[in-house]
């Protein structure tokens, strides 16, 4: 598709260059990231490789653990919630290793880039549709253009610099980086960059993961020369054009290989990569770049519009003959509104609400999610692959409490299935060391994971408060991801080969954990609400109890979908499934607390901050699927309860999580309310914590940035447009109809292994277009739901199906012969 077609303008705009890290724009490739600055006399590019972590494999086991466990257990039996709070640091360990950065490509251009007035007009632009960053000024009567992009099949980010007249172009090129290393010449057009990553962390200590970067230089023109300076720099003199190559690569040979161990020889892996582009053109590196970088990213497109109605009251006909006028106008206020800066948009999107923002910061978050996993690299982490920090907040490590989950929400919904891998191949190396964290300290079969985790895959409780600590929930949390990849994708190969047994061993571990109470109940104890206490009874604060709220939920989500997947392998006469069948039962019932909404844990306990950022007790709403509005219509009023309970103020990741809560209830207003909240403009010299909102580059605040946002954001967006189930297909459920009357969206994916595509004007369905790939089953019935109107259709795969307003099928063809010119394709 081509850009403009079925969505518009996707650019962020500056028109200056950066003067904070988050006025940066970031490229990657899943592995390699750069955060490109764009100023004009002297540009820095800050840059990421995903396996450069401090650490070393380490023992995620504690023998002291049981009998600690025991005395807190026994606590928590007798209601003794603060001295089971206290009792219960010794269940923690070690701090978790940091994510760290890889360095700088640093450019400094010539004197005549310093004469004041002369560098305009100046533009800086991240093209999503193209994944390409652009930076174009003048100095005199040179333009100067610069272009950035980070190439997955070729495994490298390329910078090209030009300029309008021949022998213009001069500038000093180095790599710098605050890692211990050794920079040097290799060749007139190389430099090299080794170091590496503290074994500990502290820097004095270089015996952890080793790395190397390479950036090659290539210049153009008759004129054009290269100068080594001081054996560390390159300067470019009078050429035309510059095209530099940076590859990079390090010893990491998984979480159970110590790096002295590693036979991994990073440099060699660097010259091996540009051997193999070393006869490659530029243009062909970019065109293949962008023939894989678009393969992913266009298989969506989403368009919302205000009201093309001059008047509400005019009839019908009239306001057909209006329309192409109308339509006309709003393309050229849009064109306007889409050429000013990015921050500019968001500072006035409180009083314009402009749709295109909304548009445009959805496709952002499937644009990061792309560029920082993709198959065969690690996790997307707290910053996805972009970090510029030693210590950087929060360690830049994957917390599974929420944060790793919601980096991958919008993958099946948003169509990038193949971007979820690495979580999953993340999962599988969490089960080998939370087997072992499970069988010594908790004497308990199967494999557990705590709140936070690096990339030597921890799986026991981190050092730090017990509140945020001390939750052995996260696996079991990433192993619905596992379901859910099968819901959508309909993959039974993966459900039978690569979730089932992880989801088998997460089962077996929550067997164990669960212990009988007094009440015939199985309960989790100790259980956390994560990072938020209450006052017990005694008027003191605790956070350690049984059984809250988010435990029962996730266990009673896995346990229902450990069955249905159980059910779809014919693994139903396995003894685990019985054993299952027979506990979940057995599980505490999610309770109302005397104000009506759900109760956070298992009494309802005083809350000292009711304005709480988690919505741990919601995860049964979203994004699990125990409390419906069909089964559960009480909790349905809690959960409603609870939201606004809970307020709007938050950090941006605890806003979208709000947005696609409200979203699951069909509560558009309540939705688009947490959107307009996300949309404020964050000054990074005045930032507060958890105040939320956008950065200048659309990067989203805790503060500081968290890149979880961004993707629960795209997440959140699609929720309001479809929902479904393996059944069920709900068709803009949660649409503010009055901020976004017209709208068009392609490709959204849907529970049951179908593809969605919906068209609306002024407040109206028009056509819907759904279809199936799924090669399992020939037939699949799906009843497809639209503002109380349900139908039943049974979609026959390879088959395109058009439906009206009325959802009506109009005709169907085959997935070739879909028309081309359609607003549905």
């Amino acid at each position: 598709m081509a850009e403009g077609r079925g969505s518009r303008n996707l650019k962020i705009r500056f028109r200056e260059g950066g003067k904070h890290w988050t006025d940066a724009v970031p490229i990657g490739n899943g592995r390699l990231g750069a955060m490109v600055c764009g100023h004009v006399h002297s540009e820095t590019i800050h840059l990421n490789e995903d396996t450069l972590w401090t650490g070393t494999p380490a023992d995620y086991t504690n023998s002291k653990a049981p009998p600690a466990l025991s005395h807190v257990r026994n606590l928590v039996h007798r209601q003794h919630y603060p001295q089971a709070t206290a009792a219960s640091s010794a269940l923690t360990g070690n701090p978790s290793e940091a994510y760290l950065l890889l360095g700088d490509i640093q450019l400094d251009f010539d004197y005549s880039h310093l004469t004041p007035g002369l560098q305009q007009p100046y533009e800086r632009e991240l093209d999503l549709d193209t994944a390409t960053v652009k930076v174009r000024y003048s100095v005199g009567d040179v333009q100067f253009t610069r272009e950035h992009f980070a190439s997955y099949p070729d495994q490298l980010i390329v910078t090209q610099i030009s300029s309008s007249k021949p022998a213009k172009l001069s500038f000093t090129v180095s790599l710098l980086s605050k890692i211990i290393n050794q920079t040097y010449v290799n060749a007139p057009n190389q430099i090299i960059m080794k170091g590496s990553c503290p074994g500990k962390r502290i820097q004095h200590n270089p015996h952890g993961i080793q790395f190397s970067a390479i950036l090659d230089l290539k210049i153009g023109g008759t004129d054009g020369v290269i100068h080594i300076l001081d054996n560390n720099k390159l300067k470019v003199e009078a050429s035309d054009w510059a095209v530099l190559l940076l590859v990079a690569s390090s010893s990491f040979s998984g979480p159970f290989t110590a790096p002295s161990d590693s036979k991994k020889d990073p440099t060699s892996q660097c010259f091996t990569t540009l051997s193999s582009i070393s006869n490659v053109s530029y243009s062909h590196l970019y065109a293949r770049h962008l023939n894989d970088y678009q393969g992913l990213f266009h298989r969506v497109s989403l368009q919302l519009m205000r009201s093309t109605r001059p008047n509400i009251s005019e009839d019908r006909s009239l306001e057909l003959k209006r329309l192409t006028s109308s339509v006309a106008h709003s393309s050229l206020v849009d064109s306007t509104v889409t050429q000013a800066s990015t921050s500019d948009r968001v500072k006035s999107f409180q009083t314009d609400e402009d749709p295109s923002l909304v548009e445009l910061l959805f496709q952002y978050g499937r644009y990061l999610l792309i560029s920082s996993s993709r198959p065969g690299t690690q996790v997307a982490n707290l910053q996805g692959i972009w970090n510029k920090d030693l210590e950087p907040v929060w360690d830049g490590a994957p917390h599974l409490n929420i944060n790793l989950e919601m980096n991958y929400w919008p993958a099946l919904p948003c169509n990038l299935s193949e971007c979820q891998e690495p979580l999953f191949d993340y999962i599988s190396l969490l089960s080998v060391n939370g087997s072992k964290t499970a069988h010594v300290n908790y004497q308990a079969n199967g494999w557990v994971a705590h709140s936070k985790s690096d990339i030597w895959a921890r799986t026991s409780a981190g050092q730090g408060d017990v509140v945020w600590a001390l939750w052995p929930m996260g696996g079991a949390w990433l192993c619905t991801h596992l379901w859910e990849h099968y819901a959508y994708t309909m993959d039974e190969d993966f459900l039978k080969y690569k979730a089932y047994p992880l989801m088998e061993g997460c089962v077996s571990f929550l067997l164990s954990w669960l212990i009988e109470d007094s009440e015939g109940y199985l309960e989790t104890n100790p259980s956390t609400s994560p990072e938020h206490y209450f006052i017990a009874p005694n008027g003191e604060p605790a956070c350690v109890s049984q059984s809250s709220t988010m435990d029962v939920a996730i266990i009673n989500e896995v346990f229902s979908t450990f069955l249905s997947a159980a059910e779809v392998i014919g693994r139903t006469k396995d003894n685990i499934v019985g054993e299952v069948r027979k506990a979940q039962p057995r599980l505490r019932p999610i309770n109302i607390a005397q104000d009506g909404s759900i109760m956070e844990w298992v009494k309802d306990f005083k809350d000292p901050e009711v304005h709480h950022r988690h919505l741990s007790h919601l995860f049964g709403l979203f994004p699990g699927h125990t409390i419906t509005f069909k089964e559960t219509p009480a909790l349905i009023e809690a959960a409603e309860k609870s939201l606004y309970k809970r307020g709007e103020e938050g950090p941006g990741w605890s806003t979208t999580w709000k947005t696609a809560c409200w979203a699951r209830l069909q509560n558009s207003s309540n939705a688009y309310k947490m959107i307009k909240h996300l949309i404020n403009l964050v000054d990074p010299d005045h930032e507060r914590p958890f105040q939320g909102g956008l950065y200048s580059n659309l990067f989203a605040a805790h503060p500081p940035f968290q890149i979880d946002a961004n993707f629960g954001f795209a997440a959140a967006v699609a929720e309001m447009l479809v929902q479904s189930t393996l059944s069920d297909l709900f068709l803009l459920p949660a649409l503010p109809w009055e901020k976004w009357p017209n709208g068009s969206l392609k490709g959204l994916k849907a529970r049951g292994g179908t593809t969605v595509n919906i068209y609306w004007r002024e407040g109206d369905l028009q056509e819907v277009g759904i279809w199936s790939e799924d090669q399992t089953r020939t037939t699949l019935r799906k009843r497809i739901h639209y503002r109380g109107t349900m139908v039943t259709a049974d979609l026959v795969s390879g088959l395109f199906y058009k439906f009206n307003g009325q959802l009506k099928c109009l005709n169907t063809c085959s997935l070739s012969e879909m028309p081309c010119s359609s607003y549905l394709v």
